[in-house]
C-alpha cells in the first residue's frame, strides 16, 4: 500500500468473514451466490440469505474450475467433470473412461464444455455431442473465444488454436518457446494471452500472428484480469498490480504497464470489476484492496492476515465481491 492502513478508505464492516474449513482454489458468483471452491471434494455455497451449503462433488482433489451466470464446473483428479448451479443441484458432465486427471476445465457462453486429461482436450457441444483433439504436450490452459464457437489450448512451446465443430481439423499452433500455463482472449477475440513459466506473458495479435512479449515481473503470473471493455490486462506477478494497454490496435506492443498498489508483498490475484475501472487486488499477504485505474486510488477491503489470497471473483453486476484464502478464510463484500 503507498499509504498507511489507517489513512486509506475502507470498506471492512462491509464485509463478511467465512470459515471454508480448508484451502480455496477456486471463488465463482452465481448472481448473490458465492461459490468457494475448496482444495478436496467439496465446494461451499453462501446463499444471498447467508446460509451455507456444502457441498461434495469429487472423490479427491479438485484440480479446476470454471463459471457462467449459471453454473460453476469442476475437474477432479477423480477423473470426473461436475457441474452446479446455486441450488446445489449437481449434474456429472463426463467420467472419463480411464479416470485421469481433469487437468483444466472452460464454459463457452452456449454452454458447451471443454475439459483436458493430459495431452487430450474434449469439447461437449451444446447439443450434447463431444468432440477430442491432441496437442504435443500436456495442456496448460483453456478458453473459449468470445465469439466464435473456437476453443485456445496453451501447452508448451505456444497456443492451440481448434474449431471444435471442424471435423478432422487439426488444430492451429501458436509457437513460442518455453511453458505456457494459462490462456485467456481478449474480450474483442484480437488477441490471445498465455502466461508462462518463467516471469513474464506472451500474446499474439491474431489477425496476423505478431507475437507480444510482457516481461519485467520478479515472479510467475499465477492471475490475468480484463478490466471493462477490454481496455487493460491486469496482472498480478509482481509486488504491484501490473496493467498492460490494450487499447488500441497494436496492444501493449512498444508501450510500458501501468503500474499500482505498490507494497512489500506480492499480488497473487486479481480480479476486474466488469463495468467500472477498479481492481480488486489479493496479496501473499492476506491483504485486499481495491484499486482505481485512473488514479490508483487505493481502498481496504481486507486487512493482511499472514495466508495468501488464493481465488477471487465479482458477480455479473459488480455489486459482490468474494475471495478466499490458502488457510481456508474467505470473505464476501456486498456493495448494494
Amino acid at each position: 500500500m503507498t499509504d498507511t492502513q489507517a489513512n486509506t478508505p475502507s470498506l471492512t464492516d462491509k464485509t463478511r468473514s467465512i470459515n471454508a474449513g480448508t484451502q480455496v482454489v477456486g471463488v465463482h458468483l452465481l448472481r448473490d451466490t458465492a461459490v468457494f471452491v475448496l482444495a478436496e471434494e467439496s465446494v461451499l455455497l453462501i446463499k444471498p440469505d447467508d446460509s451455507e451449503q456444502k457441498v461434495t462433488l469429487h472423490g479427491g482433489a479438485i484440480l479446476s474450475s470454471a463459471a457462467d451466470n449459471k453454473k460453476v464446473i469442476t475437474g477432479g483428479d477423480d477423473g470426473k467433470v461436475v457441474a452446479i448451479d446455486a441450488s446445489g443441484t449437481t449434474e456429472t458432465v463426463i467420467t472419463d473412461e480411464k479416470r485421469r486427471w481433469i487437468d483444466r476445465v472452460a464454459l463457452a457462453a452456449d454452454g458447451s464444455v471443454a475439459w483436458s486429461a493430459g495431452k487430450q482436450v474434449f469439447v461437449r457441444t451444446g447439443k450434447g455431442e463431444v468432440r477430442t483433439t491432441e496437442v504435443a504436450s500436456t495442456v496448460g490452459g483453456l478458453a473459449f473465444a468470445p465469439k466464435g464457437f473456437r476453443l485456445a489450448i496453451a501447452h508448451y512451446n505456444g497456443a492451440s488454436l481448434w474449431f471444435p465443430n471442424a471435423r478432422d481439423a487439426r488444430p492451429e499452433t501458436l509457437e513460442w518457446k518455453g511453458s505456457h500455463l494459462d490462456v485467456t482472449f481478449h474480450p474483442d477475440g484480437k488477441f490471445l494471452v498465455t502466461s508462462m513459466q518463467e516471469s513474464m506473458l506472451h500474446g499474439w495479435r491474431l489477425d496476423d500472428r505478431k507475437n507480444m512479449r510482457m516481461s519485467g515481473y520478479s515472479g510467475r503470473v499465477r492471475s490475468m484480469s480484463w478490466t471493462a471493455g477490454g481496455k487493460w490486462l491486469a496482472t498480478s506477478g509482481s509486488t504491484q498490480l501490473i496493467l498492460w494497454p490494450f487499447q488500441g490496435k497494436d496492444g501493449p506492443m512498444g508501450k510500458q504497464p501501468k503500474l499500482a498498489a505498490p507494497g512489500d508483498s506480492r499480488a497473487e490475484v486479481v480480479a476486474a470489476h466488469p463495468d467500472r475501472d477498479v481492481v480488486a487486488v489479493g496479496f501473499s499477504d492476506g491483504l485486499i484492496l481495491l484499486v482505481r485505474i485512473e488514479d490508483g486510488a487505493e481502498i481496504l477491503i481486507r486487512k493482511p492476515t499472514g495466508a495468501p489470497v488464493s481465488a477471487m471473483a465479482w458477480n455479473a453486476s459488480g455489486s459482490m465481491l468474494a475471495w478466499g484464502t490458502e488457510d481456508g478464510e474467505a470473505g464476501r463484500l456486498d456493495l448494494n
